[in-house]
């Protein structure tokens, strides 16, 4: 039964997800319905960490708990859901970058089946995601603000969200302007906001999932955990969200034929608490907390 239960769990969630996401966006009240179901595939993948986990020391607790469901809420509930609704982020992104929002294209092909509409914006956000991801590593100034991401010691679905709101923001941006300029409409961005975070709990989550060729499409619970590793020629890969084609292509995919790491975390120390998690990457000290260097006395 377990075994079948790894077999079967990654498309279990992922697409049973999906198909309710298709009945929430036709429904009266589409967003409240999809939480809904957000929250299905979120108790289902809590239940399936107690019968079947990948590590079983993770699902002892690491004292973050309120703090990550904080930062979800704060990050992926509100950066995501204000830009899925098209109404506040597209104000802030005309105001940044006006010139370019003057000059947009409304060539999105919006007579081509919603099937394949929703894949050409999961690619086409991909590249973004992929390169501020890719970014968000290599340089020390994003990095500060992602390190809260890579401060967790477990995985689990409720760390799903634990971002920093300077790093969301970077990540929308990158992904989602494009799909503004080229005139997509907001049923795509309900869709692209369901592949991700239906992406992002499977990804996150402590469950011992078999994807084997999955893995070569899709980013896995099994790929994700190699990035989440403490040794940085593991950790400075697989940076795709939802499709790893762009590890593939620029050389970033990592999936060694050996259980993926267990060791995750980051050098430096994050600081306790919501709001001073928020605030450390704005301080010198905080910085030199992040980066792992002894601060001034």
């Amino acid at each position: 039964m377990k075994i079948f239960l790894s077999l079967i769990s990654w498309p279990l969630v992922f697409f049973s997800g999906l198909l309710g996401a298709y009945f929430a966006f036709s429904s009266s009240r589409p967003m409240l319905a999809f939480v809904l179901v957000y929250a299905v595939a979120v108790l289902l993948l809590f239940l399936l960490e107690r019968y079947i986990p990948y590590e079983r020391r993770w699902l002892l607790a690491d004292g973050e708990t309120v703090n990550d469901i904080a930062h979800t809420i704060l990050t992926k509930g509100l950066v995501q859901v204000l830009a899925l609704l098209g109404a506040l982020f597209p104000m802030l992104a005309a105001t940044m970058l006006q010139p370019l929002l003057v000059a947009r294209f409304d060539v999105w092909p919006v007579a081509m089946p919603a099937l394949l509409q929703v894949a050409l914006a999961v690619i086409i956000a991909e590249f973004g995601l992929y390169w501020s991801h890719r970014i968000a590593h290599e340089r020390l100034f994003f990095w500060r603000f992602h390190a809260l991401h890579h401060s967790v010691t477990r995985l689990w679905v409720v760390n799903t969200g634990r971002f920093h709101i300077a790093d969301s923001l970077f990540k929308v941006a990158l992904s989602q302007i494009p799909l503004y300029l080229l005139g997509a409409p907001l049923q795509v961005f309900w869709w692209l906001g369901a592949v991700t975070a239906f992406m992002g709990i499977l990804t996150h989550c402590n469950v011992d999932m078999l994807t084997g060729v999955l893995d070569y499409v899709f980013s896995t619970p099994r790929l994700h955990r190699w990035h989440h590793s403490k040794d940085m020629r593991e950790g400075n890969t697989n940076y795709g969200e939802n499709i790893v084609v762009f590890d593939l292509l620029f050389g970033t995919y990592f999936n060694p034929d050996r259980p993926s790491s267990t060791d995750i975390g980051i050098r430096g120390q994050i600081a306790k608490g919501f709001l001073r998690q928020l605030a450390q990457p704005f301080s010198r000290d905080g910085i030199r907390q992040i980066l792992g260097r002894t601060t001034k006395g």
